[in-house]
């Protein structure tokens, strides 16, 4: 009969060697899940500024990364709306909270569109997205999330294209260019609401979900603030 102490060396050894291997195996595909995570980043940015996929076929990362390169330009902005020498790569949104990253959707010479990161408490979880805007810098080009723990078929409904089209051409400032944000409203916006231009469906069941993506929005809207009062002023 064979000792504890060989059961134990044994297992020992077993769990060094798996150990090693998975180690060597989370190592080899950092750089993959890495570029999976910047790949499905730049996907989202693309996607609210209204570029998508031709056909059922959904884009390749070679797509992407292809689209983004040709399409769209990455900029830091500071807390007064000036432009940085600064990579969006570079930043932590959490901790350099003084700069704020920001995606040109560019068209030639002129701007297609601006495309800004949100983020912000739901009901169960963090949300993280894109928030983009028209040219104008007062109506809402689209809208889209990347990540969140809200519950399927409730708060989950925000990565829903019925959910985020609802957002397509709403205007976030009033007639004065002051910032309202866009309600997430419980119910439906009706057609004859004269306050119906900064308002959306909310999701049934969801009401916290939605109010959390109403207030942390406007939030990121306030950082960015400085920036679009400059567009708008530049259409004046």
């Amino acid at each position: 009969m064979r000792s504890n102490l060989y059961t134990l060396g044994f297992t020992s050894i077993v769990t060094i060697v798996l150990g090693f291997f998975l180690a060597l195996a989370a190592d080899g595909l950092r750089e993959l899940q890495v570029t999976n995570v910047e790949n499905d980043m730049k996907k989202n940015i693309l996607v609210s500024l209204g570029f998508k996929p031709g056909g059922e076929t959904p884009w390749t990362s070679d797509q992407i990364q292809k689209l983004f390169q040709e399409n769209i330009e990455a900029v830091v902005l500071d807390a007064s709306g000036q432009r940085t020498e600064k990579d969006p790569k570079e930043i932590d949104t959490e901790k350099d909270v003084e700069f704020l990253p920001i995606y040109l959707k560019k068209i030639g010479d002129d701007v297609g569109g601006y495309a800004i990161p949100i983020a912000g408490k739901g009901l169960w979880s963090t949300l993280f997205g894109y928030f983009a805007i028209e040219p104008d810098g007062r109506t809402v080009k689209g809208i889209t999330f990347y990540k969140h723990g809200e519950t399927p078929g409730l708060g989950g409904e925000v990565d829903k294209p019925w959910f985020q089209q609802n957002f397509i051409g709403k205007r976030f400032v009033d007639e004065n260019d002051q910032l309202l944000g866009i309600h997430v409203i419980k119910g439906k916006v009706e057609s004859d609401d004269q306050e119906a231009y900064h308002k959306v469906d909310g999701i049934s069941g969801a009401t916290m979900t939605g109010k959390g993506l109403e207030y942390f929005l406007k939030d990121d809207l306030v950082k960015y603030e400085p920036f679009f009062k400059q567009v708008r002023g530049r259409q004046s």
